[in-house]
């Protein structure tokens, strides 16, 4: 019996080059910190990504215009 293999095309690596710089104070750090160690998370920019990024599609979900008003739609 005959299988078929198909090459996949490679995927370039998407390559960042933009820089965000956030300051933190001492407390904050720590939370973190223990949040990341507790949950044994080492990838800490993928993690800070995910975070925001998904902090800011969860609000452009509830931020997107609708045909009907909120009350229309409870009825």
């Amino acid at each position: 019996m005959k299988t078929n293999l198909r090459k996949r095309a490679e995927k370039a690596p998407v390559q960042r080059q933009k820089r965000i710089v956030c300051l933190l104070s001492d407390d904050e750090a720590k939370i973190i910190d223990r949040y990341l160690e507790k949950y044994k998370i080492t990838n800490r920019g993928r993690w800070y990504r995910e975070v925001i990024l998904g902090f800011i599609r969860k609000n452009e979900e509830n931020d997107c215009p609708t045909l009907f008003t909120e009350h229309d739609m409870r009825r």
